[in-house]
């Protein structure tokens, strides 16, 4: 997941830097009449730019889906750990009765064990499935709203492009072009409405 993030970026980035050349080195180029290229063509080609760690940190519905995320992973934790207990009181109890115990019954105890073992790792699997199900569809939830928002938040910004800030991929950035305090104070906005 995070490799195919930082290839899609690594190609946003690409593909702006070629952009970046076009505009400046064919300034002979024949403009059509289209807005984005009469945009680039005129020097309006603008990209703004938000910082996700604030919109982590400060995007109401984003704290919520994070908070409602870690609760089911506490949750499954608790589950997890009532059953690693379990399985620990009858492996003690059987260590303590093993001796007077016959062959079959020792056997049959064992295999209980056993089973108990294949239950908890089977409800591991499936307890982390759901978390990985549950956190991919809401944080795709939370990119769809910045999405919508940013979508009528650029009707008379202009922007050409507006990503967020990644580490790796971003080397300079002017902060004229930040618009992280409007997007989490519109979508904090737009979050408190519904």
């Amino acid at each position: 997941m995070k490799n195919s993030s930082l290839i899609i970026n690594a190609t946003l980035a690409t593909a702006i830097a070629i952009l970046f050349y076009l505009h400046f080195s064919s300034k002979k180029s024949t403009v059509s009449a289209t807005t984005s290229n009469s945009a680039v063509a005129s020097g309006n080609f603008k990209i703004g730019y938000f910082e996700m760690d604030s919109i982590e940190n400060h995007y109401e519905y984003f704290k919520e889906v994070r908070n409602t995320l870690r609760g089911k992973e506490q949750d499954n934790g608790r589950q997890l750990a009532e059953m690693k207990n379990t399985f620990a009181a009858k492996y003690q109890d059987l260590q303590k009765s093993a001796q007077s115990m016959s062959q079959a019954e020792l056997a049959g105890k064992q295999q209980e064990l056993m089973q108990m073992e294949k239950t908890f790792q089977n409800k591991e699997q499936m307890l982390n499935q759901d978390l990985q199900n549950e956190s991919f569809k809401r944080l795709q939830e939370v990119k769809r709203k910045i999405e919508d928002y940013l979508k009528d938040y650029n009707k008379d910004k202009g922007f050409s492009y507006i990503m967020t800030n990644a580490p790796d991929l971003v080397y300079l950035k002017d902060t004229a072009y930040n618009i992280t305090n409007d997007l989490i104070a519109g979508l904090n906005s737009q979050y408190k409405k519904k």
